[in-house]
């Protein structure tokens, strides 16, 4: 953290480039991720301008102090945040994951149901099977933007015309890495390329966002004028995509927040989740100024897959109070239907949508959920449409076993309570299960039938 010439430390906590109030130049950073050293910075701007004296400093930053934007957090009733799904694209890229016509639009109305207002149909590109898939969701009528993903070409714009959709992202290599390798050129020809195709599609009557492919691994004043080269040429939005996953949320924060600094194009930040970033580095894009994201349902995707629709959206309400669109009950059902299509089976830990997300098993938890839900659990499961299970395992204490006993109606002593849960511990270590119903339900007869004929 650094100190003022005041000894004053600030916390800012949104990524964007402050424009001095007398040339418009920058003069400061303010990022969330850590703390910045802005009031001296503009006092001495100020003093630079002479807009103030020497002797007027320390008022200067007292002032400067007082006005500082409010947090982002603070703005959490601003518009909501666009989550632009792209299952049906980047999703379908997982190895081995192909979806038939059907289940596409079957993905799609689980996805409408669930509140998205943007998917990323395909690739129409791929050929006629691939746009009679897209136009087939574009025909169903549902309540959602379909959007058709495109390489920088006239040929497949055309063929994002075919497949009807009213919008396509048009990718483009943004790293020197990439545009040499790609499009075997240098800057220059990506520049004009972008500008031609973007033009071509704007001129037939298409919503244009351009995707920055290896935007995370650009030269960022080159990133910025292909931006503004983007917005020129009739582009509506621009996609920052970590394509090799190789920001952290401090990095992600910084690179958007610059990009915010530069455009008022809607930005919209794509991420990958090798290193288990993806979600954090999403909140942290739209912390420093991004108004959309791009996810997939359970993170499915191509390597380790990408920010999953579920946690992005609850974590932005349950952190931050931001709205999206998103029916968040509806996220388990999605999240099955998209399982069953890629033949995928959701992790039972996974976040949001896994079995077990709100399963307790240890007898300290389950001993403090019963008194006071708020002891074990802070996300509420009936938000997403779900409620709480209790199970009986190794780590199961009294409280557990005749909370069980007492929803079937068995009657038992303190003592026989103490052997139920004595055999039910050891038949989950033998087992490695948890103990089920009619488990628990023969333990019980066997136990308290012998109690009962010893006591005769």
């Amino acid at each position: 953290m650094n100190e003022s010439s005041a000894g004053q430390k600030v916390n800012f906590d949104a990524c964007a480039l402050q424009p001095c109030r007398v040339c418009d130049n920058p003069i400061g950073t303010k990022n969330i991720c850590q703390s910045v050293d802005v009031i001296a910075g503009v006092a001495c701007r100020l003093l630079e301008h002479s807009v103030v004296k020497p002797s007027q400093e320390i008022r200067v930053i007292a002032t400067v102090a007082t006005v500082a934007k409010p947090s982002w957090s603070e703005l959490a009733t601003t518009k909501p945040i666009v989550l632009n799904d792209t299952t049906l694209r980047d999703g379908e890229q997982a190895p081995g994951v192909a979806f038939t016509a059907d289940e596409k639009l079957a993905i799609a109305r689980s996805l409408a149901r669930a509140g998205v207002t943007e998917v990323e149909a395909g690739t129409p590109a791929m050929g006629s099977e691939e746009i009679a898939a897209i136009r087939g969701i574009v025909e169903a009528g549902l309540p959602l933007t379909t959007i058709g993903w495109c390489r920088m070409r006239e040929a497949d714009v055309d063929a994002a015309i075919e497949a009807e959709v009213s919008m396509v992202n048009i990718s483009i290599p943004a790293s020197d890495v990439q545009i040499a390798a790609k499009i075997g050129g240098n800057r220059e020809l990506a520049l004009e390329r972008m500008k031609r195709v973007v033009g071509y599609a704007c001129e037939r009557g298409l919503k244009v966002a351009v995707g920055g492919e290896d935007s995370s691994r650009a030269d960022i004043e080159f990133l910025i004028t292909l931006v503004a080269t983007a917005k020129a040429a009739g582009a509506r939005r621009f996609r920052i995509a970590d394509t090799l996953s190789v920001l952290d949320p401090d990095s992600t924060c910084a690179l958007v927040g610059h990009l915010r600094a530069a455009t008022d194009l809607e930005l919209e930040f794509h991420g990958h989740d090798d290193l288990g970033l993806a979600t954090a580095n999403t909140l942290a894009a739209i912390k420093a100024g991004a108004s959309h994201a791009s996810v997939t349902v359970i993170g499915l995707g191509e390597r380790a897959g990408n920010a999953p629709l579920e946690e992005v959206a609850v974590a932005l309400k349950q952190l931050y109070g931001r709205q999206t669109s998103i029916i968040l009950s509806e996220l388990e059902n999605v999240a099955a239907v998209v399982a069953a299509a890629a033949a995928r089976a959701i992790p039972l830990n996974k976040a949001i949508v896994g079995e077990h997300v709100f399963t307790h098993e240890s007898g300290i938890h389950v001993d403090g959920l019963l008194k006071d839900q708020r002891t074990y659990q802070w996300l509420d499961p009936h938000l997403l449409g779900r409620s709480n299970r209790f199970v009986i395992g190794k780590h199961s204490g009294l409280s557990a076993i005749t909370t069980l006993l007492g929803e079937l109606q068995l009657a038992a002593s303190p003592d026989e309570a103490r052997q139920i849960l004595s055999r039910a511990r050891k038949y989950a270590v033998e087992n490695k299960l948890p103990v089920e119903r009619e488990t628990l339900v023969a333990i019980w007869r066997d136990i308290c039938e012998r109690s009962l004929s010893h006591r005769a």
